[in-house]
C-alpha cells in the first residue's frame, strides 16, 4: 500500500554539456517547475518521454529517483540523473479530475447488504493527490469503483477499524462479531460483507465461524490479493462475487469470497472453517481443504457445489442466533520439525499458556523427546491438541505406536481440522467454557463444518 510521505529528492543541476540534470539534490527541480505529488507530469530522458502522476516515495526508497504511475496503473522510478527535461500538464486537482470514475445510481428496491470495512485492499480507492490508498467510505465511492455493485445490491458501508491483517488480535475478532451480531439483529440486511487483509483472513474466518453461530443470513469475508490501484487487482471481482453470494445464497454462515483460479472469471465462495490462504500472491491464493466450495459464481449467477447441503446452515428470518464474542489469547501453535526443542513446550507451561495446538507430522505425531514435556502440561491443566502440517487429509493417532502414545499421555486428536482453525476453536472454547475439560469436549465436537464427516464407501 503507498504510503503518504512528502518527496524528499536529491536537488540536481543541468549539466552544460549533456543537457542531463545531474545529482546534487532533487527538490529543487520539483519546486523549480512548481511540481508536486499528485501533479500530471511528463519527464524526457535520453531514451523515451514518460508521463503520468507524481507519487510519493516509499520510507526506504532510494533518494534518487522519481517515482511516476503511468496511465496502465503500474509504477515507475526514473533516476534523477537521467532527466532532460521535466514539464507539469495538469495540477493535482486537474489531474484528479481527469481520472474521477463518474457516479453510479443503485437501482431501486435492490436487497440491502451491510459492509463493514476492517482493512485490507478490497474496497480501497488511490487518493491522485497524495498517491495514497484509503478505504471506500461511501456507498457513492463502492458504486463508483466497481459499478456492478448497483444492479445486484444496495450498499450500506460503514468502517469499523483499517488494520493490516498481520495486526489483527482476538480482540479484533470480538469488535468485527459484535458489529455483525449488531447489523444482523437489524433484520434488516440480505447479507453482511466484511473487507479483510488477505493475510490472516482464514483466522478472522475461522474465529467467526465459532463466535457467530446459527446465522440467519450469509456473512461473507471478501480481500483481495493485488492493490487496486493495479491493473490485475482481484478487488472488483472479489467484491462483485462477494456481493451476488451475499444476496442470493439459501445459505447461512461464515464464507470466504476469493478468485478460484487465476483468470477475472470465477469467485469460489468458501465456507469459513475449510478455507486456507495457500499462496503468497497468487489470484486464487485461497482454497477450501478437504471440502469443495459452497458456491462458484460466474457471470454474476451462483452455482451451487456443496455435495451435503445438510451440513450448512439454511437462510432464515430467525434473529435468534449464538453470539459468543470472547477469545482466550494465551494460546499458542507449535509447528514440530526434526530437530524441535521440548524447550518450547516448557516455555509454553512457564509463561502461562492454556492451550498448546501441535502442528504433528503426517498422521499426527512428534519425537519422543517431546514426550515428558507434553505429559508435564496435560497433567499442569493445560489443553494439548494435535493436527497435521499436511495440508489434507486426517490425523490419525491410532495407527503407529507413537499416535498411540500421544493419546495415552492425553493429547487430544482433531481429525482433519485445519491448524489454524483449531488454532482459534482452543481460543473461542476456552474462553466460553466453564473449564478445560468442557473446553477439549468443545473441541473435538463438530460446531461449525471444522470437521468433515468421514463418508462410508459403497
Amino acid at each position: 500500500m503507498l504510503i503518504y510521505l512528502a518527496i524528499a529528492l536529491r536537488v540536481v543541476t543541468k549539466h552544460d554539456n549533456s543537457g542531463e540534470y545531474r545529482e546534487e539534490t532533487g527538490l529543487k527541480l520539483l519546486s523549480k517547475h512548481s511540481i508536486s505529488v499528485g501533479d500530471s507530469i511528463k519527464i524526457t530522458t535520453k531514451d523515451a518521454e514518460i508521463a503520468g502522476l507524481l507519487m510519493p516515495r516509499y520510507e526506504s526508497a532510494s533518494e534518487e529517483y522519481i517515482v511516476i504511475k503511468l496511465k496502465s496503473g503500474y509504477n515507475t522510478g526514473i533516476h534523477v540523473g537521467k532527466i532532460k527535461s521535466i514539464t507539469k500538464m495538469l495540477d493535482k486537482d486537474q489531474a484528479v479530475a481527469s481520472v474521477r470514475t463518474p457516479a453510479v445510481t443503485a437501482k431501486q428496491n435492490l436487497p440491502k447488504v451491510a459492509f463493514i470495512s476492517t482493512g485490507g485492499t478490497i474496497a480501497s480507492k488511490i487518493d491522485y493527490r497524495t498517491g495514497g490508498v484509503h478505504a471506500a467510505l461511501s456507498a457513492d465511492e463502492l458504486y463508483a469503483s466497481v459499478p456492478e455493485l448497483a444492479n445486484h445490491a444496495s450498499i450500506d458501508p460503514e468502517v469499523l477499524m483499517s488494520e493490516y491483517s498481520e495486526n489483527v488480535r482476538p480482540e479484533h475478532w470480538t469488535l468485527m462479531a459484535e458489529k455483525v451480531a449488531e447489523k444482523v439483529t437489524t433484520g434488516r440486511y440480505r447479507g453482511i460483507i466484511l473487507s479483510h487483509g488477505t493475510d490472516t483472513m482464514h483466522y478472522t474466518a475461522g474465529a467467526l465461524s465459532f463466535a457467530l453461530r446459527k446465522l440467519p443470513v450469509p456473512v461473507v469475508l471478501v480481500g483481495a490479493q493485488r492493490s487496486s490501484d493495479r491493473p490485475s487487482s482481484d478487488a472488483a471481482l472479489n467484491l462483485l462475487g462477494a456481493t451476488i453470494f451475499a444476496t442470493e445464497s439459501k445459505y447461512a454462515g461464515i464464507f470466504v469470497a476469493m478468485h478460484a483460479g487465476t483468470s477475472d472469471d470465477i469467485i469460489a465462495c468458501h465456507v469459513g472453517t475449510r478455507v486456507r490462504k495457500n499462496h503468497t500472491s497468487r489470484r486464487d491464493a485461497f482454497e477450501s481443504i478437504d471440502m469443495t466450495p459452497v458456491a462458484l459464481v460466474r457471470n454474476n449467477e451462483i452455482k451451487m457445489q456443496q455435495k451435503h447441503p445438510n451440513r450448512l446452515e439454511q437462510r432464515s428470518s430467525d434473529n435468534h442466533f449464538e453470539v459468543n464474542t470472547k477469545f482466550e489469547d494465551r494460546v499458542i501453535l507449535l509447528k514440530y520439525y526434526p530437530g524441535f526443542d521440548p524447550m518450547l513446550i516448557e516455555h509454553a507451561i512457564n509463561v502461562g499458556y492454556r492451550a498448546i495446538v501441535l502442528e504433528g507430522t503426517g498422521l499426527g505425531h512428534v519425537g519422543r523427546t517431546c514426550f515428558p514435556a507434553l505429559k508435564k502440561a496435560v497433567d499442569g491443566g493445560l489443553m494439548v491438541c494435535m493436527t497435521s502440517q499436511c495440508i489434507w487429509g486426517r490425523v490419525r493417532m491410532t495407527v503407529y505406536d507413537t499416535g498411540r502414545d500421544l493419546l495415552d499421555i492425553g493429547v487430544i486428536p482433531l481429525s482433519d481440522m485445519i491448524s489454524e482453525t483449531a488454532t482459534v476453536k482452543a481460543m473461542w472454547a476456552l474462553a466460553n467454557s466453564k473449564d478445560v475439560e468442557a473446553a477439549k469436549k468443545i473441541m473435538q465436537e463438530n460446531l461449525a463444518n471444522e470437521i468433515s464427516p468421514i463418508l462410508s464407501i459403497s
